[in-house]
């Protein structure tokens, strides 16, 4: 089993020093989370949680995400990134491809593009994109990144984007992973046409359905190779559910934010000690 840190709603500051921790307790990869900013007055409802309040404030920080995955890159040898979930809807798809490339390059290959379609209407308007075309907006942003990540002249004439012949570089040293997010059956089947999925907090007894409906649109979709489901567990971690997580087809698991399991205002040493438990506990 591998194991994923979330880093999401961390001190920007201790990214860096975080980061060689996971990689020296063993950690299989971490991961950050993409805002670009938050409205004073939000009144879209974050789907994963029962009563619509997001897990945190208008102050949580929200550090550029590739900026963070290449600083991070640059003091580890091992450790693998990706995004859970960065929103390529909030932005043009050459200034996502570059950015993507950017940290693929500086991390030797070691990052993955999780990518979703974005649940805050304010922070789509404030950017001037349209929240109700954001799926088909994501759809299109996949196909032009991946089309500018293999390097050469590209030009692409679609629905939301229309650009003549250019060319990007540098490119990525290898094709980069997309993983995606989202419980809605959009979300679900996109997914299944890519190289994974990611779980933004799920109940055990969820696993047997994801994974079925997962297979069945791969199925669909005439997908075959390797596959990621990548498993945020909302309950607390033991060593009875990783294992069935694993038997039902679970790839990798997820350590949740260490915001939640130690509050707010920690430090690299309290996180540290966190992180080593973690460790002893799951993965060593």
């Amino acid at each position: 089993m591998k194991y994923w840190q979330a880093l999401s709603f961390t001190e920007t500051d201790q990214l860096v020093e975080l980061a060689k921790i996971c990689e020296d307790v063993g950690f299989h990869g971490a991961f950050v989370s993409d805002h670009v900013a938050i409205s004073e007055k939000l009144e879209s409802k974050y789907p994963y949680a029962s009563d619509g309040t997001p897990p945190f404030e208008a102050d949580t920080e929200f550090p550029e995400s590739w900026a963070a995955i290449s600083a991070m890159a640059v003091v580890t040898s091992r450790l693998q990134f990706t995004t859970s979930v960065y929103l390529p809807t909030l932005r043009h798809p050459l200034l996502v491809a570059k950015s993507v490339a950017t940290a693929a390059v500086l991390s030797n290959g070691r990052v993955a593009l999780g990518a979703g379609a974005g649940w805050v209407r304010e922070e789509h308007d404030d950017l001037g994109m349209d929240f109700s075309k954001r799926g088909r907006q994501l759809d299109e942003t996949l196909e032009v990144v991946r089309d500018l990540w293999r390097g050469g002249m590209v030009e692409h004439h679609g629905e939301l984007f229309d650009f003549g012949r250019l060319q990007m570089s540098p490119v990525p040293p290898a094709p980069i992973p997309i993983y995606i997010g989202g419980a809605s059956p959009p979300a679900m089947r996109r997914a299944a046409r890519f190289d994974g999925w990611l779980s933004a907090g799920n109940a055990p007894e969820d696993i047997p359905g994801i994974v079925e409906t997962l297979r069945g649109h791969r199925k669909d979709a005439g997908a075959s190779g390797d596959y990621e489901i990548i498993m945020a567990l909302a309950t607390p971690p033991s060593r009875d559910a990783f294992q069935r997580a694993e038997d039902q087809g679970v790839t990798a698991l997820v350590n949740y934010p260490l915001f939640f399991s130690l509050g707010p205002g920690t430090s690299v040493d309290e996180k540290r000690a966190a992180l080593e438990q973690f460790s002893e506990s799951f993965i060593r």
